[in-house]
């Protein structure tokens, strides 16, 4: 962020304070305010953070009016056509696209990680029949610390990597053993000679009797799901990852506080939540019905899957995620068909329709990503661990930034105390 003399000049009760005004690479000036309580004794109020910049990163920029996501400067579009997961967590995790080398290296590395420690087998056993998935993958990206104590030391730029690689690796595997056990299969192994995407398919629906080969159309528009969901800024999960990891926490602590925020259904379950949304709908000529309601300011119901709170014009990840739900649906066409119609018909009524087109409510990554993976067999409540296994990366991406930051200082927000002036204690005898 480079400095140019400019100030806000901020007049409280008639004194003044110059505030230095930044500016970024891309995107908005900043007014940096680091010193405006030690020099003005007052706070800013700002619930949700949502006008506040936490931090400095050169990892992900989104403009929101225009409907731009770049990773490291590199629109997500061009990268989820012509580019794969694995080669975006290199770009992701050092900052540039790798050369045939680097990437073959970094591939290999992950993939000699894939799997757990047998150990963690026998944690599994101690999660109820029918936890949820989500439940059990924040609980065992935790106890990783438990078994790769080795790769804690954040001190240690080697600990750092080793533990990026690991987390990377071991992800789907994780939630492949948590999506089994959920459905209560036996675990499947992961094998070295597939890709990333058909590894973790393979592993979620073998069955041990029968033989499973993966789709290729399948597996790379879950690839795209990966790539689409790498990272997204200063989100709510990642926020928690920084916060949790200013303190010094061990790296695998913060990313499993990174998955329990995901779990939230105003953050990672609205995929989710759209694909619950089109089961009640049922029908398509129940669609109109539901539309009026939608239209209706009186009624509480909303379209899920439509619009996004960053991107005011569209979303730039669903143009590419539509793409991979047509090619999907156009293989499994045969099944879920009531969902898949009435997706189908909504999702053309919406782009339609001056009511969504003025309002910019446009189908955005969650409609068209539930659809692709309640098509390819997943049950809704794999839609979130999915999705914080594809978060992974911009999470350690983010934590191993704000780690090398001399600048970070453990997060500590302040606020606006609302509550009872000093008191005296009454004896209870007096009350």
């Amino acid at each position: 962020m480079s400095g140019n003399n400019r100030v806000a000049v901020l007049d409280i009760d008639g004194k003044q304070f110059k505030l230095p005004v930044e500016s970024p690479s891309i995107g908005p000036d900043v007014i940096d305010i680091r010193r405006l309580y030690r020099d003005a004794r007052v706070f800013t109020f700002d619930p949700g953070y949502t006008s506040t910049a936490s931090c400095e990163s050169d990892i992900t920029f989104i403009d929101g009016e225009l409907g731009k996501l770049l990773y490291r400067g590199y629109p997500v579009e061009q990268l989820a056509i012509n580019s794969h997961f694995i080669e975006v967590c290199y770009l992701l995790l050092y900052g540039e696209l790798p050369n045939k080398n680097q990437l073959d290296d970094f591939d290999e590395r992950v993939t000699m990680h894939t799997m757990v420690h047998d150990q963690m087998n026998y944690f599994f056993r101690g999660f109820r029949r029918d936890a949820h998935p989500m439940a059990i993958i924040t609980g065992v990206m935790g106890a990783m610390s438990a078994f790769y104590h080795d790769s804690t030391d954040i001190s240690d730029p080697d600990q750092r990597e080793i533990a990026s690689i690991r987390m990377i690796a071991k992800l789907p595997t994780i939630v492949s053993m948590a999506y089994k056990y959920s459905i209560g299969q036996p675990f499947i192994y992961p094998k070295n000679n597939l890709d990333y995407a058909a590894n973790f398919l393979r592993m979620c629906f073998k069955v041990p009797p029968e033989k499973y080969i993966v789709e290729p159309d399948i597996a790379r528009a879950v690839d795209r799901i990966f790539m689409l969901h790498a990272d997204h800024e200063q989100n709510a999960s990642t926020s928690t990852v920084r916060l949790a990891g200013s303190s010094g926490a061990n790296p695998f602590a913060c990313i499993a506080a990174g998955i329990a925020c995901l779990w939230g259904p105003a953050h990672g379950g609205a995929n989710e939540a759209c694909l619950m949304m089109l089961r009640q709908i049922g029908s398509p000529d129940r669609i109109p019905e539901f539309i009026k309601r939608a239209k209706d300011p009186s009624d509480p119901f909303r379209l899920m899957g439509f619009g996004h709170r960053v991107y005011k014009n569209f979303d730039p990840r669903a143009k590419i995620m539509k793409q991979s739900a047509d090619e999907v649906l156009n293989l499994v066409s045969n099944t879920n068909l009531p969902t898949l119609e009435v997706a189908r018909e909504l999702e053309r009524i919406a782009l339609e329709d001056e009511f969504f087109q003025e309002r910019h409510l446009y189908p955005n990554v969650d409609f068209y990503s539930g659809i692709i993976l309640d098509a390819i067999g997943f049950p809704t409540s794999m839609f979130t661990p999915i999705f914080a296994l594809s978060r992974t990366v911009g999470w350690i991406s983010q934590w191993k930034e704000m780690v090398a930051d001399p600048t970070q200082k453990i997060g500590r927000p302040r606020q606006k105390y609302t509550g009872s002036r000093e008191r005296s204690f009454t004896p209870l005898s007096e009350r």
